[in-house]
């Protein structure tokens, strides 16, 4: 059901871009269009992962430089049924995570170092599970191709508004304008958002599954949330399309999200819990048993610079 809503989505999503070529330059300009989308997405296939990580300055690591988390990683691509990811960290603060790559035998997968300061194993298990559900789902793809398409039609929009103020007479057209200007970009992002939190959900029970600890996942979002907000992440900032890679957003209301409101999903993983009969929560708190914390500032034991 869910790739069937997605492809229904994505379908609007090309349907609208046309629509707009269409609007602003007739049977030529939606031909453009469409040919504009087709050379953009094409090029975002071979190239997404790369300019992913290098926007967020990721470095490799293996099981030299990094044994605990690529091994954690390894171990859940196994029960995943995945090929080993390519696995990085992100020397951030800000703890979150993600996956890029345009298929599952080129996927690779990434954790803040901050991420890895703040949770439990467990949780950390849980978040890359989340992760590997959207490797293993071809999510990585799928929203490449809507934030590509979603991009393109802000861009069309903009070109629409500087170059079809008006007609040979220097008469706006409106409709157009209007259709250029707002309602083309605002039905863009609605499918976007609507796209993006129906992957979250499927990543979160299939992470689940992966994991075999919906709980943990839960407690790991609990967590990460808070912290997303307060702390700064200086890539989001830059590249607020970035928000929608992140397990977690940052600085965004619950209205634009490109993500279910956190509290949601932590009770449907709850409820997920419950289905598989997996024990209650306990109430003893846990620390990282991937960081130290009997350091004054908490560091990941992960890093091998000691940071």
């Amino acid at each position: 059901m869910n790739g069937m809503k997605t492809a229904m989505l994505l379908a609007a999503l090309t349907a609208l871009f046309m629509a707009l070529g269409y609007t602003l330059g007739g049977s030529g300009g939606a031909v453009i269009a469409l040919l504009m989308a087709a050379g953009m997405n094409l090029f975002t296939f071979w190239n997404a992962d790369r300019i992913v990580l290098s926007m967020h300055n990721a470095r490799e690591v293996d099981a030299q430089s990094a044994p605990d988390f690529h091994g954690l990683v390894r171990d859940l691509a196994q029960r995943a049924g995945l090929p080993m990811p390519r696995v990085y960290l992100i020397d951030q603060d800000a703890p979150n995570a993600f996956a890029t790559g345009r298929d599952p035998d080129h996927a690779a997968v990434a954790a803040t170092t901050g991420l890895l300061s703040m949770l439990s194993r467990e949780e950390v298990a849980g978040v890359m599970a989340h992760e590997l559900a959207h490797v293993k789902n071809r999510d990585t793809l799928v929203m490449t191709m809507v934030a590509t398409i979603a991009g393109a039609i802000s861009m069309l929009a903009n070109f629409g508004l500087f170059f079809r103020g008006g007609d040979r007479e220097g008469h706006g057209n409106i409709a157009a304008t209007l259709l250029a200007v707002i309602v083309a970009p605002f039905a863009a992002m609605i499918v976007q958002m609507a796209i993006s939190r129906t992957r979250e959900y499927g990543a979160d029970r299939m992470g689940a599954q992966i994991s075999g600890n919906p709980r943990a996942l839960a407690s790991a979002l609990a967590k990460i949330s808070g912290q997303a907000q307060a702390i700064p992440n200086p890539v989001a900032e830059r590249n607020p399309a970035a928000a929608q890679l992140y397990i977690v957003p940052t600085h965004v209301s619950e209205l634009f999200s490109t993500h279910p409101a956190t509290e949601k999903r932590i009770a449907a993983l709850h409820d997920i819990a419950m289905d598989m009969g997996a024990p209650p929560p306990s109430a003893a708190p846990r620390t990282s048993a991937l960081s130290p914390v009997a350091t004054p500032r908490r560091r990941s034991a992960l890093d091998p610079n000691g940071r």
